[in-house]
């Protein structure tokens, strides 16, 4: 598979297929194939794996896109403005936030993950369930905004503000702080809470998550008046 990323601040991944090659993607993410692309709709298996991405924050089905004949193409389109990364998998796996997921190859499985700390869980900004990617091969993230990727050393802590982590090695920590000083709580604009973020490992940070997009946005959409 061949792929490249156009389209600016609403991309676009354009995937060149070999006869053979599969791509899956949740249902509606996909803006258009040629005629050598065969599709077919499925759980991806079983329903209760199609309920666990529901959870998640994904569809219940998954679309596979299969080449019948060698250069066949298929694109895909962000739902958001920002960024598609390409993120390939050799074994290990991906923790990224809900909606995080736009395609990958056929070999990437997908999974709910739950956050094992209570208080990430309910404060952390993404709740308890996101999503894990493993296995081998290329996936395809969206990414709210502009992506600034980090990698921790083993130890290394960074904290960031609720909802501005997109995805992260599943060797990275993740739990909350609370903000500290009474200043800073009843003035400081930035809630009572930072996410921490723990190495080993990357941590892919997005400038703009489309909650606080759609906060900037409210104030300008015009009301019906009484």
């Amino acid at each position: 598979m061949e792929y490249k990323i156009i389209g600016g601040a609403f991309p676009m991944v354009v995937c060149t297929l070999r006869k053979g090659e599969t791509m899956q993607d949740e249902t509606g993410a996909m803006s258009y194939m040629t005629e050598g692309i065969k599709m077919e709709t499925s759980t991806g298996g079983g329903l209760l794996k199609g309920l666990g991405r529901a959870l998640s924050g994904d569809t219940i089905f998954l679309n596979y896109f299969t080449a019948e004949e060698d250069n066949a193409e298929v694109a895909f389109s962000s739902c958001y403005p920002g960024k598609i990364i390409p993120i390939e998998l050799n074994g290990n796996s991906i923790i990224g936030q809900k909606n995080a997921f736009l395609t990958a190859t056929k070999d990437v499985k997908l999974e709910m993950h739950f956050r094992k700390k209570l208080g990430a869980g309910i404060f952390g900004g993404e709740g308890f369930i996101l999503q894990r990617f493993s296995g081998n091969g290329t996936l395809f993230l969206e990414i709210d905004g502009d992506v600034i990727e980090k990698t921790l050393a083993p130890g290394e802590r960074l904290l960031v503000d609720q909802g501005h982590v997109a995805a992260m090695d599943d060797t990275v920590d993740f739990d909350i702080q609370r903000v500290k000083g009474v200043k800073n709580l009843l003035f400081g604009g930035e809630g009572l809470f930072f996410a921490t973020v723990t190495g080993p490992g990357r941590v892919w940070l997005q400038t703009m998550p489309v909650s606080k997009l759609a906060e900037a946005i409210i104030p300008f959409i015009p009301t019906k008046s009484d």
